[in-house]
């Protein structure tokens, strides 16, 4: 945004902020913190902290004292961020992700090579696990964790050389005791309990296959009564849904075994193929804004099919009958493909209609499109602060800064709002854009995304 722009919302961002900074204890903390949202939203290519300031027009000391050593907490920052978006966005799904952060030095904590996907290949990076309150049209970021790999985590270093060092640098990062190494797809289940804990109710989740491949993360979900459809990889292996377990002969010693598939398991690609093209149905999950002569309505269309399968990873708990749970495959299976291009695994009810079922299956879109303006808008990336505590602060307040612009464009007009988390009715026309679809119905959002630069 410009210093123009900026000053015509300025009203609903101070109502926003004080919200949102509410649980803050002092009121220069809540000031600071509308302060650095400015910050964060007038354009600029860099959003760290001596740029901010200069645009500002304040000592660049002011922001970082308030993101890196200040008393407040940024949990309770994001939990009013939840409860926010969980009312104005009305979200159909929560969405697992992950964002890598480039680093050029050791210090910051967290860094190690590992994949980024900014750089598009392993390179020096932090790696940040993200839970967004999704729809078609709308998301907000409103939990993350910062990955902190094994080199990071004393408890499993064994030389004492390198165990010091490790030592040095958590503390210096100021990373406590009870942070230690713990795989992201690990920190997405702790994210999700904790938004239950913010007394958010329960969505589908959606993930890419980096969790959806872990059968441990699966397995979590359905512990926690969480449906979900998670990409996976076509060799997953499982049974076709009328595979069954027979008896095993009993020597007559020891437990009676249980009862065993007679086959061994296939990949989900064979299955898929095995139902072949008289199974594909074909659906359009949403509009998109390119319009073309030949698709003047930008219908994001292609073909997909729905089997039941048994997932038959390892770890997977068998009945009592030896079988493994049921759940329903998605693949999607271009025009002009000789096989599948990209496969889910679903828990969601089995009358769930296959639209809705690719809906919430492509809505991880939305995601991305986040990550885009999160970074190249707020700055998302640009942290240059080396502590643990400033990493999440600063993340936060990207977030809070993303919702505001995305209350602006989803309700241009001011609502005379004093408090954002205040459950108050909507206009008739802001209702009609926040329709909710449930997931057992198909989505009848006439919305087409629109970018929310605009707002930067």
């Amino acid at each position: 945004m410009t210093p123009e722009e900026i000053n015509k919302v300025r009203p609903r961002l101070e109502a926003f902020a004080a919200g949102m900074f509410a649980g803050l204890p002092r009121s220069d903390q809540r000031a600071k913190g509308e302060l650095y949202l400015r910050g964060l939203m007038l354009d600029g290519q860099r959003k760290s902290m001596q740029p901010m300031a200069a645009r500002l027009g304040v000592d660049h000391q002011r922001l970082q004292q308030f993101v890196s050593s200040s008393t407040w907490d940024h949990n309770e920052v994001r939990r009013r961020l939840a409860v926010w978006a969980q009312d104005a966005i009305a979200p159909d799904a929560h969405v697992i992700d992950d964002v890598g952060f480039p680093k050029d030095g050791p210090e910051s904590p967290g860094v190690a090579r590992m994949y980024c996907g900014a750089l598009g290949k392993t390179g020096n990076c932090q790696v940040g696990v993200s839970v967004h309150l999704v729809t078609d049209y709308a998301s907000a970021a409103v939990d993350w964790r910062l990955f902190l790999p094994e080199s990071w985590d004393p408890a499993g270093i064994t030389a004492p050389a390198r165990a010091a060092d490790v030592d040095r640098r958590r503390r210096r990062c100021g990373i406590g005791d009870d942070v230690g190494h713990r795989e992201k797809w690990r920190l997405a289940l702790d994210m999700l309990d904790e938004t239950r804990e913010w007394g958010l109710p329960d969505r589908p989740v959606v993930s890419d296959a980096g969790y959806g491949d872990v059968t441990a993360f699966r397995l979590g979900l359905t512990e926690r009564g969480l449906p979900y459809i998670v990409a996976v990889k076509p060799t997953t292996s499982a049974y076709p849904a009328d595979a069954a377990p027979e008896p095993v002969a009993h020597t007559g010693r020891g437990r009676p075994p249980l009862p065993r598939y007679p086959e061994d398991p296939v990949n989900l690609k064979a299955i898929a193929l095995a139902a072949g093209r008289p199974a594909l149905r074909s659906v359009t999950w949403r509009h998109g804004t390119r319009k073309t002569l030949g698709n003047p309505t930008a219908k994001m269309r292609s073909r997909f099919l729905v089997v039941r399968v048994r997932p038959a990873n390892r770890g997977i708990p068998r009945g009592g009958d030896g079988s493994v749970p049921e759940c329903r495959l998605l693949a999607e299976w271009p025009p002009g493909e000789p096989e599948p291009t990209a496969y889910w695994l679903s828990t969601l009810p089995f009358d769930t209609p296959v639209k809705t079922l690719v809906r919430l299956a492509k809505i991880r879109w939305r995601i991305e499109h986040d990550y885009r303006e999160l970074k190249h808008g707020l700055g998302l990336d640009h942290f240059e602060g080396r502590t643990y505590t400033g990493w999440n602060r600063h993340v936060t307040l990207v977030s809070v800064a993303q919702a505001f612009c995305t209350m602006l464009r989803l309700d241009p007009k001011p609502l005379h709002r004093p408090d954002p988390l205040r459950r108050t009715p909507r206009p008739p026309r802001t209702a009609r854009l926040l329709g909710r679809c449930m997931p057992n119905l198909p989505s009848q959002n006439p919305l087409t995304p629109k970018d929310l630069t605009k707002y930067y």
